[in-house]
């Protein structure tokens, strides 16, 4: 029989880990013409796969295994072995990054410069695995769609009030669609990051550039335009399969992605499929995370993906300035309006930060924020009343190139005057562990540790390498019970 060449993946997408093992989705994709070469557990049967896509040529394919609870499990795609890190129950590492990518990327952008950092995390692997891979938004700069036809270029270039005439066909819908799949398969088969992709369960969840730049944050007649709704179809169908390993939606629409496992669990709201200049989530959304927060009340440590972070500097004053003297700067209004700190956001923000400091005030449930989009590195803490801090750890960019120092300085100027929408619950704004200032302009991505029931965190910097250790607090081991133990109850 001919081997198949894939022409992306395998991807891994993590879906739930216990005492039994891991459950994951491999995607695959392939030419049309070709089959789905057999995918197993390493020493187990070829599972069925289904197809979830097929257009332009190729066809995605996707298969359910459960990897058993070790250290050294693997499994296969044709003739090619895959090992994973599956046995969750104990000590364990996990990774965080975002921001994978440019606005306005080239493509002579050398692959040694552009992925130096998913390169150090690849060899972080090699020396001690990763179990899962977080990754909290901008896994792709989709910008680019906007000039995948020249009927769409011509609607992102016309005004505003002018967006509602343009029709959205078919060939335009065609052009963008092949746009977008091409932009993710070159992407996920960039050697690093397909070498992880391929090795970590990957949790995510997308923001505002898997669209295309502020999407939630423009105008009505941009956003609710035939154009804008169908670009943002062709980018949640893309979504669906490249980074929740999906044909269909999620549903309900708003609803986020939760992964449990041994001893903790990750919460990912979808901040963006509901957005619009005065709406984070609606009902639908809050629901989900609510009602998921209180189905985690185990005593097990809660990661809450936050796309924009939720602890950050006094942007309300910027924003306030830029509306009062500068109207119109687009580019900055909806910067400015993506964030929870927005005014037209703060009632949403309040909402936020309450359901989260009542889980661990009422419910003694621990959160840790984990946060990216930024483009730098921080940390931020929220003292709630009864002793308790509320971490936040951001983690920005995994390849996006660090901004100026000025950017930095000026982010620090802000937090210092500091921003507490909560009354009682103060919020301030730290460097990361050994850093000497609060922001640190250097590309990075984050790594938690679990040592017995005890949580910490580090940052590794391009240019300073890896940061002093930040203790997270240690939960509540279960009824005295051992940790996998308590995990298959």
């Amino acid at each position: 029989m001919t081997k198949t060449t894939l022409i992306a993946g395998p991807l891994l997408i993590a879906r739930e880990a216990t005492d039994q093992g891991v459950s994951v989705r491999v995607v695959v994709i392939v030419a049309d013409d070709q089959p789905c070469p057999p995918i197993a557990v390493d020493g187990g049967e070829t599972v069925e796969p289904q197809v979830l896509y097929e257009g332009f040529g190729r066809r995605a394919h996707g298969a359910d295994l459960v990897l058993p609870p070790r250290a050294d499990a693997a499994y296969l795609v044709g003739d090619d072995r895959y090992p994973v890190m599956a046995d969750l129950t104990g000590d364990l590492r996990l990774a965080y990054v975002s921001c994978n990518g440019e606005e306005d990327e080239s493509t002579d952008w050398p692959l040694e410069s552009r992925n130096v950092m998913w390169q150090r995390l690849c060899e972080d692997h090699d020396a001690a695995p990763f179990a899962l891979l977080m990754q909290g938004g901008d896994q792709i700069y989709a910008d680019d769609i906007l000039y995948s036809h020249p009927e769409i270029e011509r609607w992102e270039e016309a005004d505003p009030d002018d967006k509602h005439s343009f029709d959205w066909t078919e060939e335009m819908r065609q052009a963008a669609e092949e746009h977008l799949l091409d932009r993710y398969i070159d992407l996920y088969s960039q050697p690093t990051i397909a070498y992880m992709l391929a090795r970590v369960p990957s949790v995510m969840m997308w923001d505002d550039h898997d669209i295309f730049d502020g999407w939630g944050s423009h105008p009505a007649p941009k956003q609710e335009s035939a154009v804008g709704q169908g670009l943002f179809a062709i980018s949640r169908r893309m979504f669906d399969l490249f980074q929740q390993g999906r044909g269909e939606a999620l549903e309900p629409e708003g609803a986020g992605v939760c992964f449990t496992g041994p001893g903790f669990s990750v919460l990912a709201p979808d901040l963006r499929s509901h957005r619009t200049r005065d709406t984070v989530m609606q009902e639908v959304g809050w629901c989900w995370f609510e009602e998921r927060l209180e189905a985690n009340r185990d005593g097990k440590r809660c990661f809450i993906m936050s796309s924009v972070p939720a602890l950050g500097p006094r942007l309300s004053w910027v924003e306030f300035v830029i509306d009062t003297f500068w109207p119109g700067v687009n580019k900055y209004e909806d910067d400015l309006r993506d964030q929870w700190q927005s005014r037209a956001h703060r009632k949403e923000w309040q909402r936020f930060l309450r359901t989260i400091a009542t889980e661990m005030e009422e419910h003694r449930q621990p959160c840790t924020l984990l946060s990216g989009e930024i483009h730098v590195a921080t940390r931020a803490e929220m003292r709630l009343k009864d002793g308790q801090r509320l971490h936040q750890l951001v983690s920005s960019g995994i390849s996006h190139n660090a901004p100026g120092g000025g950017y930095a300085r000026m982010l620090g100027t802000l937090a210092y005057f500091g921003e507490d929408p909560l009354s009682g619950y103060p919020i301030t704004i730290h460097p990361p562990s050994g850093q000497k200032h609060r922001y640190v302009s250097q590309r990075n991505y984050l790594r938690l540790t679990r040592s017995g029931h005890a949580w910490s965190a580090d940052w590794v910097f391009e240019e300073d390498g890896v940061s002093r250790t930040l203790d997270l607090g240690t939960d509540p081991e279960p009824a005295g019970r051992p940790l996998a133990e308590a995990a298959s109850s």
